[in-house]
């Protein structure tokens, strides 16, 4: 990555993701009394005073713990350390020094990079013992109240102070949601597109809580893949936690360019699937459908994944216009040819097509097949233009545009998307009227 990385370390509990909310000046990460909420590396691009840096949110660090989760999250720490140029040792100032905190501080010291201790929960300084914790032996200890933000001006003065300069433009990443049913492999599809464990993978449902982001580069492009709690029907979504989960699934698909679609193979296209689909792709979003665990689809045959194909489209008809890649993440089968599909739907979502074009392709529809005429008026098409990008949305102008039924609309849909494919990305029609014809 380009840009800087800092890490915020620490015990369960000591405010990492509220500080983590606070610098990033959104809330993106998940904050809860429940112990362990963080479970992965959660990212996001800071900045303060121009300094631009990726912030990175860990779990809690739980020492002497065999839980196969403590010892999951432990890791994801460690590399999330040995990535970073700079980490945030996040302390309890109402609980005071903690036996783990010298413990933490070890492993940061045998790191040899750089670390701040920050003593969090001082929302009174003149009322907060916080000196304490220069019994670790630090230089310097930065008070904060990451609930009320007092403090983080000073905190981050000094971030900027302590991580690398670095003046290199970078083009905008196409960001890219990994969105499906909980426990079909979104984590482990992510992984291996990274060719590392950056996600934690766990045959529990729901590992994943918060949308969790992942930057690396491929030819020449910035990505940023966003690996998405699982979305379940509203009525299994009874715990607080998985609640806000959900909500993260849905900006997270709001702020995306491209949408992964992940299925797993073995359930078939369930009806979740189709909402979250019908939920990306009316937010005009890319997508693309990744059929996971394709190794362990049963009786296949070599016309097996057109079959599935098809009975897609019979059930979601925009989907004959959706890129389909049968995958398996465990394997890695295809798994990287979600990376061009991604380039390619992208390119696809943001084309623009010259008006003089766009004009002679509705001509030639015209010619083909008039509009209907309504009762006592003449309907007449006189022109188009695309309007907007990302998605493609092309205005066609008319004399009566509210005379226009649902149907021919298609059949015009349908031509633009034979001249000019968009792949992968919806295609937006409007009508409006001439403005000579407003009289």
């Amino acid at each position: 990555m380009s840009l800087p990385v800092v890490a915020i370390v620490g015990r369960p509990n000591v405010g990492k993701s509220h500080l983590f909310n606070r610098i990033i000046g959104e809330a993106t990460a998940i904050v809860s009394d429940e112990a362990g909420t963080t479970r992965d590396r959660h990212f996001g691009e800071a900045e303060w005073a121009g300094h631009h840096f990726w912030l990175v949110d860990t779990g809690g660090l739980v020492e002497d713990s065999d839980l196969p989760m403590d010892l999951a999250i432990r890791r994801q720490v460690i590399e999330a350390i040995d990535e970073a140029d700079l980490m945030l040792f996040v302390c309890d100032a109402k609980v005071g020094v903690h036996p783990s905190d010298a413990r933490i501080m070890d492993l940061l010291r045998n790191s040899q990079k750089p670390w701040l201790l920050v003593a969090n929960k001082v929302d009174n300084p003149e009322s907060t013992d916080f000196y304490e914790f220069y019994r670790l032996g630090v230089s310097d200890v930065y008070p904060v109240s990451a609930s009320n933000g007092k403090g983080s001006g000073d905190l981050l003065d000094a971030v900027v102070n302590a991580i690398p300069e670095t003046n290199e433009e970078r083009p905008e990443a196409i960001r890219v949601a990994v969105i499906g049913r909980p426990n079909v492999g979104k984590s482990s599809f992510v992984n291996r597109l990274l060719g590392e464990d950056r996600l934690v993978v766990s045959d529990m449902s729901g590992t994943t809580r918060d949308a969790i982001d992942a930057p690396m580069r491929y030819k020449e492009t910035d990505l940023i893949f966003v690996d998405t709690a699982g979305l379940r029907r509203q009525s299994k979504i009874d715990d607080g936690v998985e609640f806000y989960s959900s909500l993260r699934t849905r900006r997270a698909i709001d702020s995306s360019d491209v949408c992964v679609l992940m299925i797993d193979a073995t359930e078939g296209l369930q009806n979740q699937d189709l909402k979250i689909a019908t939920m990306a792709w009316e937010a005009g979003r890319g997508l693309i459908l990744v059929i996971n665990k394709w190794d362990l689809y049963e009786d296949k045959t070599d016309k097996s994944a057109d079959k599935f194909r098809k009975e897609a489209i019979d059930k979601a008809p925009y989907f004959k216009f959706v890129p389909f890649l049968f995958t398996s993440a465990v394997t890695g089968q295809r798994v990287t040819k979600a990376l061009d599909l991604v380039l390619e739907v992208q390119e696809q979502r943001t084309r623009r097509i010259t008006t003089s074009q766009v004009n002679d392709a509705l001509e030639e529809m015209v010619a083909r097949r008039q509009p209907p005429q309504a009762a006592g008026r003449e309907v007449k098409l006189n022109y188009a233009t695309q309007v907007e990008i990302e998605p493609p949305t092309i205005a066609v102008f008319g004399n009566h545009p509210e005379a226009i039924p649902e149907h021919y609309i298609r059949f015009l849909h349908n031509g633009f998307r034979e001249k000019w494919g968009f792949t992968g990305s919806p295609l937006r029609i409007i009508l409006r009227r001439k403005n000579s014809d407003r009289t």
